[in-house]
Parts: C-alpha cells; structure tokens; sequence
C-alpha cells in the first residue's frame, strides 16, 4: 500500500507540469524608437493576453480578454482605462500571437517584413458606469479608474480623422490609436 502511494505521488510530479497553465512570455527590449520595453505575457488557462510597455510616465499596459471579446488599455499619463471590443479579423488569436511576435522580432531584425496592422478608435467622452459588462479581467484593470468606451473608426475614415490621438503600438504586430479628447492634454 505504501508503494502504491509513493508511485502515485512520483507519478504526480512528473505529470502535473504538462496540466500546469501555459504562459508565453516575449521581451522587446530594441523598440523602434529606442525607448521603453514591451513584454507580451499569455495566460492560454484563462484566454487573456496582457502586453506592458515600460516608458516611464509614457506607459502603458494593455489586456485582450479573449473570452469576452473586450480588450482594455490602461493610460499611466492619462490615468483612465480605454475599453473596446476586439476585432478579430485584425488582432491575432491567442494560439497565433507566440508564433507572430516571433516571426515579427526575426523580420524587423532582418531586411523588409510586413508593416504592422492598424487599428483606430474613436472614444466616447462618457465614462463607463459599469466595468462588469466587460469580464473580470478588466474590472480588475480599471477598477477605480475613469474608463471610456471606444469604438473602432473605419478603415476609409482613418486618414480624414482631426483629433489627437494616443498610439499603443504592440511590437510590430498591430499599431492601435485611441482618439478624442480623452487623450489630449
């Protein structure tokens, strides 16, 4: 009986690491600007995909709730969150976004590459009155901070847009603006 237990409890220990949760973590400490670090960190366990970009007052942190279909970006300068639905046809999925930021890293370190994705928002002056529509996550992101729902600008209308806008760009895969007078100073 004692065996049984003792082979039960090895076996355990090396089975459990394939069950335990799966993050990627990607570092880009060689941005296009040379300032600040972004690191992309994916929780594949509850569908989120979280990327932090470090550049003193100028930082941001975005969250892509896959699950519910809202991503949130928190403001440091502005002090607010920015929520907004996920476009799935520009944003890439969570299984695809390890293998992406790879393939991007390999292309910007070499000659050429695709230019990056492009994202617009338009956001709304109202702030949110309840964050829980949008999923825990991001409850706990912006929890106590003004949040603002965007909405996405069409693709013709971009570059006819006036207002200022705040850039999140997510390494070279996807540049996102947040647009209107939230962002401005």
């Amino acid at each position: 009986m004692k065996f049984t237990m003792l082979f039960i409890g090895l076996l355990g220990l090396f089975i459990a690491p394939g069950f335990a949760e799966y993050n990627i973590n990607v570092n880009d400490n060689n941005n296009v600007a040379g300032s600040g670090q972004q690191s992309v960190s994916i929780n594949n366990e509850h569908n989120v995909a979280n990327v932090d970009y470090n550049n003193g007052w100028d930082s941001w942190n975005s969250l892509w709730d896959y699950e519910n279909g809202f991503a949130a970006t928190r403001l440091f300068a502005k002090k607010s969150c920015i929520v907004h639905k996920m476009n799935n046809e520009v944003m890439p999925s969570l299984q695809a976004l390890d293998a992406l930021v790879k393939e991007k890293k390999l292309q910007a370190e070499g000659p050429g590459g695709l230019p990056p994705k492009a994202l617009r928002y338009s956001i709304n002056s109202n702030p949110v009155d309840d964050l829980n529509k949008f999923g825990q996550n991001i409850v706990g992101m912006c929890q106590g901070l003004p949040t603002y729902l965007a909405e996405e600008i069409p693709g013709s209308q971009v570059p006819f847009f006036s207002e200022k806008c705040y850039d999140a760009n997510i390494l070279w895969i996807l540049n996102i603006s947040f647009c209107g007078s939230k962002v401005q100073n």
